[in-house]
């Protein structure tokens, strides 16, 4: 009798070993079933005045009100003549002011629940990380969650924030961080490892110090003649947080939303929030079934205020999904 050699053997038993595996993770439905992924976070503008832009990565666009982004890796740069308001899917509102340059870095999201109740609190565990290069940015935060974290950077120093309304000014110079409600921790840049705590009613001015040091942080009562103005744009950023809210529902990656009955967003830009699926040739393809990605998204809703007793509704006031760019 003749016998097989045992290398021959083990060769053998490994391959037939790959190819029954590889039959039952397509065959099996649970094993061609995808675990959802963390939905790719969305920012919203809500408002706004002259002309601004925004720097997707891809491509660079002028901004249009009530239109949609993914938020993380943008670059949000207003005009000389121009502001604007928006509302990240965490329910951050910030205003921009004119000449303002900002860059989204970090902007993670956990999944979270749809249909919530309180829209005062960040709907999931999220982490942001932006940088201010120039410019004034008013922020509007919902009460973070344990476990979230929000910094904005400057070329000076930076802002731990956990709420609730601040005033980011950045010049040449310095930067001025003026704590309207709540508490958040100012550090000099990367060579400040502590920090100090900046508390309501406080501003922190932080200018560069010697190569190699932190930079100064210098913190006081937010000066009388500078509380107004800095008031109105945090109340912008607030009023921006009051026209939307967000929620997150489910699909197959490449299924059509018109099919699907949630709304169409802008053609051609869709595929920017799926997950595209491992394709395996297989050896017998009519006992494949093919692999089936679900994907989670987050899709901002527009508020709309109450109408008074007795008033029609028509449809251009309902609530409706917002169109992706």
């Amino acid at each position: 009798m003749n016998r097989i050699p045992r290398s021959n053997f083990f060769s053998r038993t490994r391959s037939g070993l790959v190819v029954l595996l590889a039959f039952v993770f397509f065959t099996d439905p649970g094993w061609a079933q995808s675990r959802n992924k963390n939905p790719t976070s969305k920012v919203y503008v809500s408002d706004l005045n002259g002309s601004a832009q925004i720097d997707t990565g891809e491509k660079i666009d002028d901004l249009v009100k009530k239109s949609v982004y993914n938020a993380q890796g943008t670059i949000i740069e207003t005009k000389a003549d121009s502001n604007n308001t928006m509302v990240f899917s965490d329910g951050t509102g910030a205003f921009f002011d004119h000449d303002t340059r900002v860059e989204i870095r970090t902007f993670k999201q956990e999944p979270f629940t749809p249909n919530r109740n309180d829209m005062e609190v960040e709907p999931s565990i999220s982490q942001t990380r932006a940088f201010v290069a120039r410019g004034v940015v008013g922020l509007c935060t919902s009460r973070k969650v344990a476990g979230s974290n929000m910094t904005y950077e400057t070329p000076h120093g930076s802002v731990n924030i956990r709420g609730k309304k601040l005033v980011v000014e950045v010049n040449d110079d310095e930067t001025k961080i003026s704590m309207i409600e709540g508490e958040s921790t100012v550090k000099g840049g990367e060579f400040d490892l502590v920090g100090q705590t900046l508390k309501e009613g406080e501003q922190a001015v932080i200018r560069r110090s010697a190569p190699g040091k932190p930079s100064t942080v210098a913190i006081g009562v937010i000066p009388a003649n500078e509380r107004q103005a800095l008031e109105e744009k945090v109340a912008l950023a607030c009023a921006a947080k009051q026209t939307v809210y967000f929620d997150v529902r489910e699909r197959v990656a490449g299924q059509d939303d018109t099919a699907a009955g949630i709304g169409a967003f802008t053609s051609g830009e869709t595929d920017q929030n799926r997950t595209t699926p491992i394709t395996v040739t297989p050896a017998n393809p009519s006992t494949i079934i093919p692999p089936i990605t679900t994907v989670t998204e987050i899709f901002p809703v527009e508020i709309v205020p109450e109408q008074p007793p007795g008033t029609p509704v028509s449809v251009s006031r309902l609530s409706s999904v917002i169109p992706f760019r």
